[in-house]
């Protein structure tokens, strides 16, 4: 799949480029990298709104000046790994989990350690969603045992779960790379409770699920908030992410009228993530 990079110059860099982030993420781009001058916004070509004007559009309602340069480039799809290995750092998730590639050394893992090979999936825990997801299931009182990934990317997460005892980790994602990437990283984690299938919310079968893990974007959350109330076991565990900490109060409320309760909010940078319960 193609993606667009669109990259933003702007003076003064703040506010306006994390106005930019919250008013491009409303407009389909998933992911956001601080520059200099501004930032880069990547997004895939069928799913993002480019025909913005951007200082009257993105930047609207403000009535502060300043100078705003932009550019738009298309990127084709390619194997990212070559590209990420040169800048695939160890992530270490406070003191529970390290997530490392196949050539780094294990000597230095603290807590869990887990070992990912991206290629071109989303999720090798150092973007801040990923970061606060992990990190809120290390925190939860105890694992499920049935357990929905949605967006699995990776599969860091669904990883994450079996090595915490899920018993039975049903890992979703809209790219058939993304599945294949997950059931590799599985067996390279030696984990056989992982099941991967291609599609999206209404590929999912009539089950029932103690925690449902949804890092993606705002408005997809918004959508499948009725179905995650269906899938979810009363008493059973939420955890949501991919947005910025705006967003918040937007999904709490939207979450609330689904039957779900916020227990709290985790906030890293400019992002955040929230722990909902399903109530009886």
């Amino acid at each position: 799949m193609e993606y667009l990079e669109l990259n933003i110059e702007v003076q003064p860099k703040q506010p306006w480029t994390e106005i930019a982030m919250v008013q491009l993420a409303d407009n389909g781009f998933e992911s956001f990298v601080e520059t200099e001058n501004g930032l880069l916004a990547y997004g895939q070509v069928t799913e993002v709104n480019c025909d913005l004007p951007l200082s009257g559009t993105i930047l609207a309602d403000k009535n502060e000046i300043f100078d705003l340069k932009w550019s738009v480039k298309r990127i084709p799809q390619q194997n990212w790994n070559a590209l990420w290995e040169a800048d695939f750092h160890p992530v270490e998730v406070e003191n529970y989990l390290t997530i490392l590639a196949p050539f780094h050394s294990k000597e230095a893992c603290k807590g869990m350690c887990v070992e990912i090979l991206p290629k071109m999936s989303f999720g090798t825990g150092h973007h801040q969603t990923t970061w606060m997801m992990a990190k809120a299931m290390f925190e939860l009182p105890k694992m499920a045992h049935s357990v929905l990934d949605m967006g699995t990317g990776t599969g860091v997460l669904a990883i994450v779960a079996e090595k915490l005892n899920a018993e039975k980790i049903l890992a979703v994602d809209i790219e058939d790379w993304s599945v294949e990437n997950t059931l590799e990283n599985a067996a390279r984690n030696t984990c056989t409770k992982i099941e991967a299938i291609c599609g999206d919310i209404d590929s999912i079968p009539p089950q029932q699920f103690g925690l449902i893990l949804a890092n993606i974007n705002k408005n997809v959350l918004k959508m499948h908030l009725p179905h995650y109330a269906q899938l979810m076991e009363n008493g059973g565990t939420l955890l949501l992410s991919g947005f910025f900490d705006s967003d918040v109060p937007e999904l709490v409320s939207a979450a609330e009228s689904n039957g779900f309760l916020k227990k709290r909010i985790l906030n890293k940078d400019n992002w955040a993530a929230i722990e909902l319960l399903k109530q009886e």
